[in-house]
């Protein structure tokens, strides 16, 4: 460790990196006494930016356990001052690779800490948290086309010639047949011109709306660092928030779409049941199985819109309803921002809704769900409860004990469901949030993650029980994270939909 030749190093701070050193994982990056307490202490890595001593702790304290302390290959200091040092140190783990860390250190009444760190470690060859098979491309598209020079990832549910698909779980992937062609989706876009960089990760069976995979971990949400990236299509989503592609292919059976373009800050499409053909995509529960796309931006948004979507047959009104009963399933803070943005946009009609009717809607729509991927794949789930992620294996066998009444009430129920939904939302554009809340907490308590399950499925029912396309715009919290406004029409109105929020943007 050497010290910069103006000044001498500060007393107690090589004990002190030292000692930190040895902790577990070798870095600062774990024990709260590590850190300056307060609100400006920063670490950023290659997840994001993390502001705040309490921000930091709790979200490196979600992160895996480190292992052994990380050996350095240097280390130097700059100093600054006889209370404030830098210090740059070279990393070099076990599995090999050189990675950095600058740390800006200062004298405390409680001793010597870190205020601010910026760690790169060594670079992955894939991050396998958001990629199963990724090249350069994987598969090329056409040379010219609408949409040449842009780059896709490909959901694990969607067939691509020449590789198996896992629907995010090992047992799944190990006898699934390698795949003699195209969804036709995935089809479509390469025609257009765009390059399929890869398969992302998923959720198992898609049969979730945090972005946790049992098997893989967690996708990084570069947006929110710390914080769930929203699933089932979180892979897509995450690639496409981190940069590594323009468009994530998805689909959105319950929100699948939307609620990771609301916890990522990006814009989403649900398509119109039925409308993108779903030849080659791994079923969920057809009745509710939707094609999806995400991206950064709103043009690129509605480009893809115009290769995959059938042409525009009818147009409706820009009219804009917001309904109280349903802002007020969502947290304030999140409510706020839709009501912002249906205002700033403006034409708005307020109406009444009785939110009563949700937790019933949501029950039946669950219920078919349940009962239609049971139907689609109890026979290999039966035999592979033990290699499913609790939570999921939690869904299944509940699937499997759905009685026949079960299903005949929930089908009545839907059907009410349906005609009021479609009642509701006219000719207009229906704007509500994308999902309850902001991306919770990674390592958050599992009650907190299923409550804030069921408040966004009692909001993200509506457009699968009427078959209705849905839009996310990204907006921002007042304390700065990504909240999502969800815009629902007509089935049939997808065009419209993007031509609003295009023009919006």
């Amino acid at each position: 460790m050497s010290a910069s030749p103006r000044l001498p190093e500060p007393e107690g701070l090589r004990e002190a990196f030292w000692a930190l050193r040895q902790r577990p994982g070798g870095t600062a990056g774990g024990p709260a006494d590590a850190y300056a307490d307060g609100p400006a202490t920063l670490h950023a890595d290659p997840d994001g930016l993390l502001v705040g001593h309490d921000e930091i702790v709790a979200a490196l304290a979600a992160r895996p356990t480190p292992g052994a302390p990380v050996p350095l290959g240097a280390a130097h200091v700059q100093t600054i001052d006889t209370d404030h040092a830098l210090v740059v140190s070279v990393t070099a783990p076990a599995r090999g690779g050189r990675g950095q860390r600058t740390e800006l250190w200062a004298r405390t009444d409680e001793g010597w800490r870190v205020t601010a760190v910026h760690a790169t470690p060594p670079p992955p060859a894939l991050d396998t948290r958001v990629w199963r098979v990724v090249g350069d491309p994987l598969v090329a598209g056409a040379a010219t086309g609408p949409l040449a020079g842009e780059t896709l990832a490909v959901k694990d549910l969607y067939a691509l010639a020449g590789h198996r698909r896992s629907a995010g779980n090992p047992a799944w992937l190990e006898r699934a047949p390698v795949e003699k062609e195209h969804a036709a989706v995935v089809a479509s876009l390469l025609d257009a011109g765009a390059d399929a960089v890869g398969i992302t990760r998923t959720d198992e069976l898609a049969w979730s709306l945090a972005g946790a995979n049992h098997h893989h971990g967690t996708p990084p949400n570069p947006a929110a660092p710390g914080r769930l990236p929203g699933g089932s299509s979180n892979g897509s989503a995450s690639a496409v928030a981190l940069g590594h592609v323009s468009i994530g292919l998805g689909t959105d059976t319950g929100g699948s779409i939307r609620v990771p373009a609301s916890y990522q800050g990006l814009y989403g499409i649900r398509t119109t049941h039925a409308a993108v053909p779903r030849d080659g995509l791994l079923p969920l529960a057809p009745s509710y199985d939707t094609v999806g796309w995400l991206t950064r931006d709103a043009d690129l948004l509605a480009r893809v819109g115009e290769v995959l979507l059938p042409p525009r047959t009818t147009r409706g009104s820009a009219e804009i309803v917001l309904c109280r009963g349903l802002l007020a399933e969502a947290d304030p803070e999140v409510a706020a921002v839709v009501e912002g943005w249906a205002d700033r946009v403006g034409m708005v009609v307020r109406e009444p809704f009785d939110a009563g009717l949700l937790p019933a809607w949501r029950q039946a729509w669950s219920t078919l769900q349940a009962h239609e991927a049971w139907q689609a794949h109890g026979r290999w789930l039966e035999r592979h409860l033990d290699d499913l992620g609790p939570d999921v294996r939690g869904r299944v066998e509940a699937a499997a004990a759905l009685t026949p009444d079960d299903v005949r009430r929930a089908t009545a129920v839907t059907a009410t469901a349906r005609r009021r939904v479609l009642e509701l939302v006219g000719d207009r554009v229906l704007v509500l949030p994308a999902a309850a809340t902001v991306a919770p907490r990674l390592g958050v308590d599992p009650a907190e993650v299923a409550r804030v399950r069921e408040a966004t499925l009692r909001l993200t029912c509506l457009a699968g029980l009427a078959g209705l396309p849905a839009v996310t715009v990204p907006g921002r919290t007042t304390s700065g994270l990504p909240a999502g406004v969800c815009l629902l029409a007509a089935p049939g109105r997808d065009h419209d939909l993007l031509d609003l929020v295009r023009r919006d943007r």
